[in-house]
């Protein structure tokens, strides 16, 4: 007995060299030594060869039932398995003097127990648990199986190291076994925690497990040293400000240098960081105005006015000739032009009831191509009309071939098709009687109108 409480010892000390951390997934291990008491009074042991009191009777009556040794007497070991569970094993010896109320002199007590434990409040100082197990006692060189439940109360002096006491009652099936309870008090050591990173933060608390980092970011690194853990640090190796996720901002305009297109010229968060002298939404890199406000889509520039009649060169479908805004930057055809047009083209002859245009008719086209050109984006009706004399359907028909006949003389002349459309009217429209040879001789004719 003597040798063995020096064991003990010599465990308490090893165990507490070694001891780490609160018992749990990275600390597992729980060592507890003391002093055990075996009280076989309070347990209604009717059978018994010596006297016993009804279950729990005098339970607390140390001096008249306790078998106490003044030494380490027990040694116990065990392991979380998670959920609040640990198993484990607990030996222990005694001597007992005293059988219920009968002194039976110096018997020696033996026990080897198997125990599964439940921790009802975890990581707090008052630890208080469960425990069931069985195993097997001895009293002097008789033995016998037991049952054992119990309740017990661990309170933590630091995460290593705290204060054990706990009672439990070991059934003894056999009729030869010895119903008896067990109290136990002494010091337990936790320990066998892991720290893969070797920063002193357990891997459990440790949200860089395989990391060196710092306590204040639970065990994460700050790399550039700028208050900011790696993880949530955008620029973890370059010192910068919280309020951009720790990158730097060398030019002071509130944009990251990662994010800022001109990271040594302060500029606005709308262009990327890069300055607008000229205010126009353009960066000044990629303005060629700098100076001079102008839309991006000519590059920072104004846009150019080339005629000089208000309507930018970007929207003046005449950009060359001065016009109106109203005629989208053309000049438009005055009634006094139209009037002109048409006193032309009612001077263009054809053959005799043909479609062919005589030859002494191109000076006169001459004046109309002229004037034509000198409006660009308007387009224009040719117009064939006849007189009464012969059919209307022939009429009509000679008005269409001539009207075109007009028209494809101004393309050939370079006037764009896509301007020009041929009408026929044959006699419907004549502008003077056809009662006489000068009034059918007006309503010959062609117009060439503007299309409004």
């Amino acid at each position: 007995m003597k040798h063995l409480s020096k064991l003990v010892a010599v465990a308490v000390v090893f165990f507490g060299l070694n001891s780490i951390q609160a018992q749990d997934e990275n600390n597992p291990w729980q060592v507890s030594v003391g002093v055990n008491a075996i009280d076989v009074y309070p347990t209604n042991d009717s059978d018994a060869s010596y006297p016993t009191g009804e279950l729990f009777s005098e339970y607390f009556n140390v001096n008249d039932h306790w078998n106490v040794i003044p030494s380490l007497s027990y040694i116990s070991v065990s392991r979380y398995i998670g959920d609040g569970f640990s198993v484990g094993a607990r030996g222990s010896l005694n001597r007992i003097e005293k059988l219920g109320d009968v002194s039976v002199g110096d018997l020696t007590h033996y026990a080897i127990d198997g125990t599964i434990k439940y921790n009802i409040l975890r990581n707090t100082k008052l630890d208080p648990f469960v425990e069931v197990g069985g195993g097997y006692t001895w009293v002097d060189e008789i033995g016998a199986g037991t049952v054992n439940g119990g309740l017990g109360l661990n309170y933590w002096f630091s995460d290593n190291f705290g204060l054990s006491v706990q009672t439990q009652y070991k059934h003894a099936f056999e009729d030869y076994g010895v119903k008896h309870f067990q109290h136990l008090a002494g010091f337990s050591i936790r320990f066998g925690g892991t720290d893969t990173d070797g920063d002193g933060i357990y891997d459990k608390d440790d949200a860089c497990p395989e990391v060196a980092g710092l306590e204040a970011f639970n065990g994460c690194p700050d790399s550039d040293g700028d208050g900011i853990e790696d993880g949530k640090d955008d620029c973890p190796n370059a010192a910068g400000l919280k309020e951009l996720n720790g990158c730097p901002d060398a030019d002071g305009d509130g944009i990251a240098d990662k994010d800022d297109a001109c990271p040594n010229e302060a500029g606005l968060e709308a262009l990327a960081g890069c300055p607008d002298a000229d205010g126009d939404g353009v960066a000044d890199k990629d303005d060629q105005c700098p100076s001079e406000a102008g839309p991006a889509e000519n590059n920072g520039c104004p846009w150019p006015d080339s005629d000089g009649d208000g309507v930018l060169d970007k929207d003046d479908q005449c950009p060359e000739v001065a016009g109106t805004v109203a005629n989208n930057g053309c000049p438009e055809v005055t009634e006094e032009v139209q009037k002109q047009l048409n006193d032309y083209a009612r001077t263009i002859l054809f053959d005799t009831g043909k479609a062919s245009l005589k030859p002494e008719s191109t000076s006169v086209f001459v004046d109309i191509i002229r004037i034509l050109n000198e409006y660009p984006n308007a387009k224009f009706t040719v117009e064939g009309h006849t007189d009464s004399v012969g059919s209307a359907k022939l009429n009509q028909s000679l008005s269409e071939k001539r009207a075109n006949s007009v028209r494809d003389f101004l393309i050939n002349e370079g006037i764009s098709s896509n301007r020009l459309t041929a009408i026929g009217y044959g006699e419907d429209k004549p502008i003077a009687t056809n009662n006489t040879r000068a009034g059918r001789s007006q309503n010959r004719r062609v117009e060439i109108n503007l299309v409004k």
